[in-house]
C-alpha cells in the first residue's frame, strides 16, 4: 500500500476497522474483465471473529457478480460521521478502506450465518422473521465474503 500524505487524519488500524464495524453502508469497487472500474453501493457486516465482511446478492449475477469472478481482489470503503464545514470548505469525516479478496460462499452453513448476521444488524426485532425468511430464500441469495488482507483509515475531525 502507498503510504498516507496526511498522517495527522491517519487512523490506527483498530479505529479504522470501529468505522467498518458501526458503518451502514459501504461502496464496493471492483474491475471487470474489460479493466474498467466498478463501484456499487451496499449493506453489509463485519464478522470481527473471521475477519471477513459478508454482503449479499442476487444468486441470477450482474456486474458486481462478474467483476468478483473475473477478478476478486476489491476494495469496499465506509464513510461515518460526515458533516460539512461551510466556511472552511471542507468536511469532517471518518473513512476506512478494506482491501481484500472477493469469493462467493458456497457453503450453506456459513451463507445462513452470514445473512443471520446481516438480519441482527439491520433488522434485530425481526430475527425469528429472519430466519424463516433465510430459510425460505437461501437459493435465490448469493452471499459474497471479503477476506480482509489491510485496512486503512482517515478522519477530519475537526
Amino acid at each position: 500500500m502507498r503510504e498516507m500524505r496526511l498522517k495527522d487524519r491517519m487512523l490506527t488500524e483498530e479505529e479504522a476497522m470501529d468505522v467498518v464495524r458501526k458503518g451502514e453502508y459501504g461502496v464496493l469497487s471492483t474491475v471487470g474483465e474489460d479493466g474498467k472500474p466498478y463501484a456499487v453501493p451496499l449493506s453489509y457486516v463485519l464478522d470481527e471473529e473471521k475477519k471477513v465482511i459478508y454482503f449479499h446478492s442476487t444468486a441470477a449475477g450482474g456486474q458486481k457478480m462478474d467483476n468478483i469472478l473475473a477478478n476478486p481482489s476489491v476494495c469496499f470503503t465506509v464513510v461515518r460521521n460526515t458533516e460539512v464545514l461551510p466556511s472552511q470548505f471542507s468536511t469532517k469525516y471518518y473513512s476506512a478502506s478494506v482491501f481484500g479478496t472477493a469469493k462467493v460462499v458456497e457453503e450453506e452453513e456459513e451463507k445462513k450465518k452470514a445473512l443471520l448476521l446481516l438480519v441482527r444488524k439491520y433488522s434485530p426485532d425481526y430475527e425469528e422473521q429472519g430466519r424463516a425468511y433465510i430459510d425460505r430464500a437461501i437459493r435465490a441469495v448469493a452471499v459474497v465474503r471479503i477476506d480482509v488482507e489491510c485496512v486503512t483509515g482517515k478522519a477530519r475531525k475537526k
